[in-house]
């Protein structure tokens, strides 16, 4: 088998584990980042007060995929972890997601499972058939009260618009459960990294056949250099936005520092729209191992990304996926390129996901290399198909 020079842009996850599997098949690869750091949004910091802190906002790591959970312990050491989220709610603390203590609480009850099934079966709107939108999906599940209370508030912040316009598909798995089981995830391994993320990519990409270059951003006259090109970038930033940009959400953070514990949680949601922020993390509850006398916490801002902003998320709308269609023709049409992770694809990942497609779509450029055939174009089709 020929070696090749393989350029992997971005060195978060999508890119770290791209390019150890390539290296580790006998492969080159050289890792390009404009930041200063790896990891990408999972960056992790060690603050002067002491907690570890979550730079992008808190990435909890949960799987249902051996194969991704395995990978990652090869790396690091994982400490379990059950994530638990509180919120704020007309002036009032209730357990999220929606179980039958928020229900209880929220209605004044003492509900049994049984009967808190009847209960929102009776609140939810039976005039919906199938939901189109998300104040759609969340009425027709949970009826308005609890939608108004958790739901409506939140999402016209976090998104920018009115529940009503979204899509249904961004609460397609709408959480509600009728045990006292308030644990935000459900897959069998759940957990955190002890000494953080940053860490483990760094670890990823010790490798002698990788070379990583930080702060560096690549042209795509680069890609001449190079055998193939995996970008894990915007789609629409490689065909420097020719069909228009796509639209993203970014996260603005205001760092504060207090004395002993703040909030008692990791993560306070503020479901009120008179509210302006929609959460507020911290992070040393993220390691309770760790015994810190101050404490850090972040409020997050959410807002529309501009073009030098770090995006966060795709919105995904009409008009974007209009747009979408169009970036993945042109990216049909290249040669020499491999379009993955939540950026190159334009989808929502949770960072499971990312790892195992990861390496999946790795497997595939492996054995593309070793046939002589063609690369993939996308880990994953972004339009579903």
């Amino acid at each position: 088998m020929v070696s090749r020079s393989l350029a992997i842009v971005g060195a978060g996850f999508s890119g770290a584990v791209v390019a150890r599997q390539l290296a580790e098949a006998g492969h080159r690869a050289v890792v390009f980042d404009s930041r200063p750091h790896v990891a990408g949004n999972c960056h992790t910091v060690r603050h002067t007060d002491g907690p570890l802190v979550h730079v992008y906002g808190p990435h909890i790591f949960h799987t249902q995929h051996q194969r991704v959970w395995e990978y990652i312990n090869r790396f690091g050491e994982m400490v379990p972890y059950n994530h638990r989220v509180k919120a704020t709610s007309q002036g009032r603390v209730y357990s999220l997601p929606v179980n039958l203590l928020t229900i209880n609480q929220f209605f004044g009850t003492t509900l049994s499972p049984e009967d808190a099934k009847k209960l929102i079966e009776n609140k939810s709107d039976k005039s919906i058939g199938e939901p189109v939108t998300f104040e759609d999906q969340a009425l027709k599940f949970v009826g308005r009260e609890l939608y108004e209370a958790f739901f409506s508030g939140y999402t016209k912040k976090q998104w920018g618009l009115d529940p009503s316009e979204l899509p249904a598909s961004i609460l397609a798995r709408l959480p509600v459960r009728f045990t006292y089981d308030d644990s935000y995830f459900n897959h069998p391994w759940q957990a955190i990294p002890r000494h953080g993320y940053t860490p483990i990519v760094e670890a990823i990409l010790d490798h002698p056949s990788i070379e990583v270059r930080l702060s560096t951003a690549f042209d795509r006259t680069m890609a001449a250099d190079f055998d193939h090109v995996v970008w894990t970038g915007p789609i629409d930033a490689w065909f420097n936005h020719q069909h228009g940009r796509l639209g993203y959400r970014t996260l603005d953070f205001v760092e504060e520092r207090h004395e002993g514990d703040f909030q008692g949680c990791p993560v306070m949601n503020y479901c009120d729209e008179e509210v302006p922020y929609t959460r507020i993390t911290e992070h040393k509850h993220f390691a309770p191992w760790e015994d810190h006398s101050r404490t850090v916490t972040y409020r997050e801002y959410s807002r529309l990304a501009d073009e030098n902003d770090v995006p966060y998320y795709p919105i995904r709308l009409v008009e974007e996926k209009e747009q979408l269609l169009q970036y993945v023709q042109s990216a049909k049409n290249e040669r020499g390129v491999t379009f993955m992770g939540r950026l190159g694809t334009y989808r929502y990942l949770d960072m499971d996901v990312t790892i195992h497609e990861a390496l999946d779509t790795a497997d595939r450029m492996v054995a593309a290399l070793r046939e002589g055939s063609e690369m993939p174009t996308f880990s994953v089709d972004p339009l579903g198909r």
